[in-house]
């Protein structure tokens, strides 16, 4: 009788052992537990920790609760303004409803996916290169819109999409270097234009204090006199003034120089009339 009994303890015991280990569930911090009683959802999700379900009537599935990290392939489009680019992009999301994302949606990653590339073609053809190159960030909040309004209803909210390389044509990129290096060009001719007009106000000025005290011309020369010996050059270039170029010319207009009476050809003489 003793060992009867003994022998049905140890086979209560081993099922129950069994019992446990087939409705026993480890729910990780991380995730969360959605069980299915005979296909249907049944009670709320399963927190972290411990958790129980009935073998073979009961079905749980697990849901990643992180965010995920998702890179959308490059696509290619035409953007508003005709010009053929290549753009990818990622996208940052997390499930904050378990239930909805495993009844709602098939594969809700694949669906996120989908969407990301279809908006990013979507977000190409509305835009212009200008704005692909240089307002990201606006784009990026369109994008984001566009793909949170039906990741919503799955149980998915999407924390942010960046676009991260924008690929162009070679004949694009050529021409676009020439209109930044004509705009440098332009750029520099307009300051050195700026520059020449700022130096001739000032020259201005101080021919304006030349003219009125004619003593500061000559230290002005003196000083430049000193400035080219200070180099040691072996040439010395002086200036002349001009003034008394001019003082000379009027000088010799004044008094023209006499001419000599050998160099000057004899006057003509006239036959002589007679009667016949």
């Amino acid at each position: 009788m003793l060992e009867e009994l003994l022998v049905a303890g140890a086979a209560v015991g081993g099922a129950t052992l069994v019992y446990l280990s087939a409705a026993a569930r480890v729910v990780k911090q991380y995730e969360r537990g959605v069980v299915f009683r005979l296909g249907r959802l049944t009670g709320g999700v399963r927190g972290p920790g411990f958790t129980a379900v009935i073998p073979v009537i009961d079905r749980i599935r697990k849901v990643n609760m992180q965010i995920v990290t998702m890179p959308v392939p490059a696509q290619d489009g035409i953007t508003r303004d005709n010009v053929t680019v290549r753009v990818d992009a990622v996208i940052y999301f997390k499930v904050v409803d378990a239930a909805d994302a495993v009844v709602q949606v098939e594969d809700y990653r694949f669906a996120v996916s989908q969407m990301a590339q279809t908006s990013l073609r979507s977000i190409i053809g509305k835009s212009d290169l200008d704005d692909l190159l240089s307002n990201r960030e606006k784009l990026n909040q369109g994008l984001e819109l566009m793909i949170d309004s039906p990741s919503i209803g799955w149980g998915v909210q999407i924390d942010r999409v960046e676009i991260k390389d924008v690929s162009l044509p070679e004949t694009m990129k050529r021409s676009m270097a020439r209109q930044a290096e004509a705009d440098r060009e332009r750029r520099a001719r307009i300051i050195n234009a700026d520059a020449e007009l700022q130096a001739s106000k000032k020259l201005a000025e101080a021919a304006g204090v030349m003219s009125e005290q004619p003593a500061a011309l000559q230290l002005r020369l003196l000083q430049t006199v000193v400035a080219v010996a200070a180099e040691k050059n072996s040439t010395l270039v002086l200036p002349f003034p001009v003034e008394l170029l001019r003082f000379l010319e009027r000088a010799q207009n004044q008094n023209p120089a006499p001419q000599d009476p050998a160099a000057q050809p004899p006057p003509a003489t006239r036959p002589p009339v007679t009667d016949e």
